[in-house]
């Protein structure tokens, strides 16, 4: 790397540090990377835990909380894409989990438990 390009990346990397709508200062950064620990819990769980701890009740919730705040990142401006994938990636591991969950409980059902 030349020095040049150093200084490019540098000035690069503290324009976005510090900008004033979705820089690393602000909470259009911080309160999408929070919310990435809802989908390692359930790509957790999803790997690790079987169907039986999962309860659809919950599940269902954060489905919807998902789908209601990738509408909200959306149309937010400037647009959040950092909360968009967020949400769309917790949208899809808990749609994940909410099936293992309901073939779970159709399973006991037909066996009569």
């Amino acid at each position: 790397m030349t020095g040049l390009s150093s200084v490019l990346s540098l000035k690069a990397l503290r324009a976005a540090i510090n900008h004033p709508e979705h820089g690393w200062k602000t909470t259009h950064f911080w309160g999408p990377v929070a919310n990435w620990g809802l989908v390692a819990a359930a790509v957790y769980d999803a790997t690790n835990k079987g169907p039986e701890v999962i309860s659809l009740p919950m599940t269902s919730s954060l489905c919807i909380y998902s789908a209601l705040f990738m509408g909200f990142a959306w149309r937010v401006q400037p647009r959040n894409y950092l909360l968009l994938s967020c949400h769309a990636f917790n949208e899809a591991a808990q749609l994940y989990q909410l099936s293992r969950g309901y073939a779970y409980q159709q399973e006991l059902k037909a066996r009569g438990e």
